[in-house]
């Protein structure tokens, strides 16, 4: 890959701790801000802090077994990499991490990334418009050259979403477990499964993938069920070779189908946020067909009572299976709905006084998507804690700014959750508007002057403000579901109240007058106004009909002109 700028011109990677940007995190946020950069002109001057040994983020992390993707493949990419390749509509976890692996290769990210590093604690300098970074080392040779470092940049990027840190569940006795206990974001293959008695805590949709692939091969397998989900068909399929050569050579045909995907994740807005529109009726009575053509008759009444949620389609992270259900009817599987009591070192025990003696024990948990950037320390300006600024509730502007933390950008941050589209289209608009910030923070530096930005905390609450407001009247905040959505306090933190596209147009521009900017450069960023970039359009442009009048018009001139050159002849 060649820049087409390449400023500035020096070392990088793993040679400097004086970076232009620091960002933290080498998954698909991170590799995405990175070649956002290089693509914008800004050059190389960049570190990347990854705290596992290859890049993926969430897909290097989740290796359980069954882990795959709930949005479609080729909608599932970045817009700017596409790929013709895939294998099945709906990719696996392998399939995902070998693209990603593939496009840090294609942009020469892997010279900028530090792997097994973890930040401990970043800190804005008032003094120098800096931000200083102690990074931690694991493992390996590289421990043993030192423990700790510390990188000084002038723009911070976190890039590590909220699947990132697991969730523990608080239960009684877990520790003295003496079976074999993993997290499924930290799935242990050395562990064999077969002939074991088997015990999952959770039914969400990381459980919901598991459960079908180890039900074939362990003795016995206890479904620890707390409250049931909501589950869709999936109707994955192969792609056939014929097709991924079409995608590959004809273009045009693979950018339609995209768009036709993404035109239909975003219909299905309505249903998964407005609980009283007719579109929600639809789709919750497709899940409701879906129960009963897989788990129909009076034989399976008990269990699909034990599995119908009690709360409104969408409320909690819906599951995309076709083989959960029928997982839940093999003899091998028992589905336990009584509330857990405690763990001893050789089962779990129920609050009805049943007990289920285990060999392994799996907590398909989830993470703590609502506690952002852990378990990293934060200090913006005057010191100032972000675990203060955030005590009620994290909040950003746009999900990207914070205030009080001078150049700054976070990716994948406060509401910007997705639960009906793919999360990349978020990740990508938020990527385009932190290089924006990015790029007159580097130019600044340029001319010799500083410049510091953070967003007003009235915008920030203004904002906030109207977003809650839509919230409140979503699906997500029935109060009859507790989901990772929301905070201990009940507010929603993680998802966005609007389409992919209303997100894609308020991010597409940035209006400098939300921004306090201080330093020698602020007179000249003022000046600007707004900042406005061309938005990365993935819905239909032209529809069917146009096309196909369009292609019977031009197969008339051409049978016009061939009945022409006949009779001339």
């Amino acid at each position: 890959m060649t820049d087409p700028n390449p400023y500035p011109k020096a070392d990088y990677g793993r040679n400097i701790n004086s970076p232009d940007v620091l960002i933290i995190g080498a998954g698909i946020s991170g590799l995405c801000t990175a070649i956002d950069m290089i693509k914008g002109g800004q050059g190389r001057n960049f570190v990347i802090i990854e705290k596992g040994s290859q890049v993926g983020g969430t897909w290097n992390d989740n290796i359980y077994p069954g882990c795959c993707c709930d949005v479609l493949s080729h909608l599932y990419s970045f817009s700017f990499e596409p790929n013709p390749n895939w294998t099945r509509e709906y990719p696996g976890q392998e399939e995902i991490q070998d693209y990603l692996i593939g496009v840090a290769h294609r942009y020469q990210l892997y010279r900028h990334i530090r792997f097994n590093s973890s930040v401990h604690e970043a800190r804005w300098d008032d003094e120098n418009n800096k931000w200083r970074t102690v990074i931690r080392r694991h493992g390996g040779k590289e421990a043993e050259i030192g423990h700790s470092y510390s990188i000084t940049s002038d723009f911070l990027v976190s890039a590590v979403g909220q699947l990132n840190a697991p969730k523990y569940p608080d239960i009684q006795g877990l520790e003295s477990f003496q079976g074999k206990i993993m997290h499924s974001a930290r799935w242990d293959w050395d562990f064999d499964v077969r002939g074991k008695r088997v015990g999952i805590i959770g039914t969400g949709a990381t459980a919901a993938q598991i459960i079908p692939e180890i039900a074939q091969s362990c003795q016995q397998l206890v479904v620890f069920q707390r409250t049931p989900a909501w589950v869709m068909p999936r109707h994955d399929r192969a792609i056939s070779e014929t097709r991924q050569a079409m995608y590959k050579h004809v273009p045009f045909i693979r950018k339609r189908y995209r768009a036709s995907l993404m035109d239909y994740r975003e219909t299905v807005f309505d249903a998964a946020f407005d609980p009283e529109s007719a579109k929600h009726d639809y789709i919750t009575s497709i899940s409701r067909q879906h129960m009963l053509n897989q788990l129909g008759g009076d034989s399976n009444t008990e269990i699909r009572e034990a599995l119908t949620p009690n709360y409104p389609f969408s409320c909690k992270r819906i599951i995309v299976s076709d083989d959960y259900y029928p997982a839940m009817r093999r003899e091998n599987v028992v589905l336990e709905t009584n509330p857990i009591r405690e763990v001893t070192p050789t089962c779990v025990s129920m609050a009805n006084e049943d007990h289920h003696t285990l060999d392994l024990l799996i907590l398909a948990t989830g993470f703590r998507t609502t506690q952002f950037m852990y378990p990293i320390r934060i200090f913006g300006a005057g010191g100032r804690p972000l675990s203060e600024a955030w005590s009620k509730g994290a909040s950003a502007y746009l999900g990207i700014t914070v205030e009080n933390l001078p150049n700054f950008g976070m990716l994948y941050g406060p509401n910007t959750n997705l639960a009906h589209n793919s999360l990349i289209l978020q990740i990508e608009a938020q990527s385009l508007y932190i290089n924006t910030l990015i790029a007159s923070v580097l130019d600044s530096k340029r001319q010799g002057k500083t410049l510091r930005l953070e967003p007003k905390s009235e915008i920030v609450e203004m904002y906030n403000d109207e977003v809650q407001a839509r919230l409140a009247n979503s699906t997500f905040a029935d109060p009859n579901c507790t989901s990772w959505f929301k905070d201990e306090n009940g507010r929603i933190t993680t998802n966005w109240c609007g389409s992919a596209i209303q997100y894609q147009e308020r991010t597409n521009f940035v209006d400098w007058s939300d921004y306090e900017i201080l330093g020698s450069a602020a007179a000249e960023v003022e000046k600007k106004g707004q900042t406005r970039w061309k938005r990365r359009v993935e819905e239909t442009q032209i529809s069917d009909r146009v096309i196909g009048i369009a292609a019977t018009g031009f197969a008339v001139c051409v049978g016009a002109a061939y009945w022409v050159w006949i009779l001339r002849r």
